[in-house]
C-alpha cells in the first residue's frame, strides 16, 4: 500500500506526469512557509493569493513535487525555465479537487477506526487528550496535527495515515453552510464526536439551531454499522432521532458517560466519572471546568476504539498543554501569561473567565480581552452579555480592551474597573507592558484574528 504514482495514476483522470515518479508515501503541502525539503507542493487557487505565485519559494526549499493546473503550464514553464526540471511536476485540472479526490481514495485504504472530533469547543483539547490515552496505551496511532481541521487540513492529514494503526484521530472544524458534508464524505469517520454546540461561526453558519444541523453533518456517511458520540447535555444534538446508534456524555444522569462530584480545590479539578455501570475517581490539573466535558469525550472515544477504560482513566489525567487554549506562559518579566488567545466566542469566553476566577493565586489579576469575530448581527449584544458577566470575575485590577467589538463591553462592565480601550494588539502593547510584571497573572483572550498571541510571543515565554 503505496502513496505513488501508480496511485495517482488509478485515482485521478486527465492528468500529465512529467519528470517521473513522485516518492513512496509523500506528504503534500498547500504552504511554502511550513513545507519540509522533500515535501509535495499542491498549488491551491485562493480568494487573497494563488499558490502558483508561491512555486519558486517551493523549489527554494527543495520541493520534491509539484501538484499545479495544466492551464498554466505554459505559464509556469515561462517563468521558472529548467527550475522545473529537478522536481516531479503533476499538472491537473483543478488543484483543490485533486488533493480531495487523492485524500479520499488513500482513506479508503485503511479499515482500522478513524474518529471525527468536532464542536464548537474544546475539539483541539478533546483530541489531545485522546493522544495522551493512546500513548499511555502503547498502541500505535495517528492524530491530525495542530488545528489543521479545515478540508484542506484534513485531506493532508489523511495522506499520514500508514497501515498497522490502532486509530486515526481527526479534528474537525467548518465555518460555513455545506462544509461538513463535504469533509465527512472524504473522511469516512467510523465514529463521530460533537463536543458541544456554541456561537461560533454564526456569521458563516447562521443561528445556534443552523449551527448545530452543520454539525451533525459529520454524520451525514454514517450507517447502522457506525455510531455517534454526542454531548448529552445539549438537546440540539441530544434531543434527535438519529438513524444509528448514538453515545451519550456529559453531567446529566441520563448520559452514558457522566461526570459527578465536581470540585475545583488547590487549582485541581476533581470529579468521579461514571462509565456505564463503573465509577472512577479523576483529578485534573487546573481550573477550567470545560476540561472535564474534554475528559468526558476523550473516554467515550476510547470506549469506542477498544481501549480499556482504566488506561483512558491513567491517560486523561495525565499534563496536557494546548496552544493558545488556556496555556500557561511563565515569562521573565510579565508573570504568568494565560494563553487563550487561539479563538472566542461567547461560551468559551464565559468559561475561561470562571476559570481564571476559579484559579487560585496570590498574584495580582490582569485581563486582555478582544474582539468575538463571526457573530453576525448579534454581535453587540454577546459581547454587552460579556461585559455584563465580568461582574462574576473578581480580584481583576486592570482591563485591557482590543478591537472595535469591546466597546460594548467596556459599556456594561462593572463601574470602578480600571479600563483602557485600543483598535489593536500593537496599540495595546506597550499598556500592557507596563500593567503586568513578576506579581501579574494575566488572561489573555479574543478572536484568532485579533492577534493576541503576538502578545504573548512578545513577552518571550518560557
Amino acid at each position: 500500500m503505496q502513496l505513488d504514482n501508480e496511485f495517482v495514476r488509478n485515482t485521478l483522470s486527465n492528468v500529465q506526469m512529467v519528470n517521473g515518479d513522485f516518492g513512496l508515501n509523500s506528504s503534500f503541502s498547500v504552504d511554502t512557509r511550513t513545507l519540509q525539503a522533500g515535501d509535495i507542493y499542491v498549488a491551491l487557487p485562493g480568494k487573497q493569493c494563488d499558490g502558483h505565485q508561491f512555486i519558486k519559494d517551493a523549489l527554494a526549499k527543495k520541493a520534491s513535487g509539484l501538484v499545479v493546473l495544466a492551464s498554466k503550464r505554459a505559464e509556469l514553464e515561462a517563468l521558472h525555465g529548467n527550475a522545473l526540471n529537478s522536481v516531479k511536476i503533476l499538472y491537473v485540472e483543478d488543484t483543490l479537487a485533486a488533493l480531495i479526490t487523492m485524500a479520499k481514495e488513500w482513506r479508503a485504504k485503511f479499515t482500522y477506526p478513524v474518529v471525527g472530533i468536532t464542536g464548537s469547543v474544546g475539539k483541539t483539547s478533546t483530541k489531545e487528550m485522546v493522544a495522551n490515552i493512546l500513548r499511555t496505551s502503547g498502541e500505535p496511532f495517528y492524530v491530525s496535527h495542530g488545528n489543521q481541521n479545515t478540508i484542506i487540513g484534513v485531506a493532508l492529514n489523511i495522506f499520514k495515515m500508514r497501515p498497522g494503526l490502532k486509530a486515526a484521530i481527526f479534528e474537525v472544524g467548518i465555518s460555513e453552510r455545506g462544509a461538513m458534508s463535504k469533509i465527512a464524505d472524504m473522511l469516512r469517520p467510523t465514529y463521530a464526536l460533537i463536543t458541544g454546540i456554541g456561537h461560533a461561526h454564526m456569521q458563516g453558519l447562521g443561528s445556534l439551531a443552523e449551527v448545530a444541523a452543520e454539525k451533525r453533518a459529520i454524520f451525514s456517511c454514517f450507517s447502522a454499522e457506525n455510531i455517534g458520540i454526542v454531548n448529552g447535555d445539549q438537546d440540539s444534538i441530544a434531543a434527535i432521532s438519529y438513524p444509528y446508534p448514538v453515545l451519550k456524555f456529559g453531567l446529566k444522569t441520563c448520559n452514558q458517560i457522566q461526570a459527578r462530584k465536581i470540585t475545583i480545590k488547590n487549582n485541581v479539578i476533581s470529579f468521579v466519572a461514571k462509565v456505564y455501570k463503573k465509577k472512577f475517581s479523576i483529578m485534573l490539573q487546573g481550573s477550567h471546568e470545560g476540561s472535564v466535558n474534554n475528559a468526558l469525550a476523550a473516554i467515550a472515544i476510547s470506549h469506542m476504539i477498544d481501549v480499556p477504560t482504566e488506561v483512558a482513566i491513567a491517560g486523561i489525567q495525565k499534563p496536557l498543554a494546548v496552544q493558545g487554549r488556556f496555556e500557561f506562559c511563565h515569562t521573565a518579566e510579565h508573570g504568568i501569561i494565560i494563553n487563550d488567545s487561539y479563538n472566542a466566542n461567547p461560551e468559551s469566553l464565559k468559561a475561561g473567565l470562571l476559570a481564571f476566577n476559579a484559579y487560585e493565586t496570590d498574584l495580582n489579576k490582569v485581563l486582555v480581552l478582544g474582539d468575538m469575530l463571526e457573530l453576525g448581527n448579534d454581535s453587540a449584544f454577546w459581547h454587552r452579555q460579556m461585559g455584563r458577566f465580568l461582574r462574576k470575575i473578581s480580584g481583576v485590577k486592570h482591563l485591557v480592551l482590543i478591537g472595535s467589538m469591546v466597546q460594548w463591553i467596556k459599556k456594561t462592565a462593572p463601574l470602578g474597573m480600571n479600563i483602557e480601550i485600543f483598535e489593536t494588539w500593537q496599540q495595546a502593547l506597550p499598556t500592557i507592558t507596563q500593567l503586568t510584571n513578576e506579581k501579574t497573572i494575566t488572561f489573555v483572550k479574543a478572536s484568532r484574528g485579533v492577534g493576541l498571541q503576538n502578545v504573548v510571543d512578545a513577552f518571550g515565554m518560557k
